[in-house]
């Protein structure tokens, strides 16, 4: 079990999948083309955001898209239960190039990160996942939600 907080305040217990096979998904990106993960053949870099449209969720979604500017040998998903809308709107505002995916709970489900109480009902803990052949070999969910991932760790796993 997992407690996530919003500034410091507790929102919602999970039970996160850190370990072991990844489970499979299939989302839409953006411009409506199905993605599954299964098909992705590089490491795997899976960056998890509650709303698109907030700081610390824009914060890191432009971190992963600069890391996956620089890094062709990986593959990077960022995933949230914005509307592929939405998405696709903050992308042309803040000029990111990257996939992003529309999760309808499917996902978080499978990944036990949906917050099923609290504030974000319905939205996705933060979380960063790195999956190579087919297992989770990094993950961190976090518990305080306005905080940022350590992107640093999670590239060094994806490129071990």
């Amino acid at each position: 079990m997992t407690f996530i907080k919003l500034q410091g305040e507790a929102l919602a217990e999970i039970e996160p999948v850190t370990s072991g096979p990844a489970p499979d998904f299939e989302l839409k990106d953006i411009n409506g083309k199905p993605v599954k993960a299964s098909s992705l053949t590089k490491p795997l870099i899976i960056s998890v955001f509650p709303d698109i449209n907030t700081s610390v969720c824009s914060l890191q979604t432009k971190q992963f898209n600069k890391a996956a500017a620089s890094h062709q040998e990986l593959d990077f998903l960022s995933i949230s239960t914005n509307t592929p809308e939405e998405q696709k709107n903050w992308c042309a505002a803040e000029d990111v190039d990257m996939t992003i995916l529309s999760d309808t709970g499917a996902f978080g489900e499978a990944y036990g990160l949906l917050l099923k109480s609290g504030a974000l009902e319905g939205r996705l803990a933060r979380s960063v996942f790195v999956v190579k052949a087919g297992e989770i070999v990094y993950a961190e969910v976090l518990e305080e939600i306005t905080d940022e991932p350590d992107y640093e760790a999670a590239l060094e796993a994806a490129l071990a």
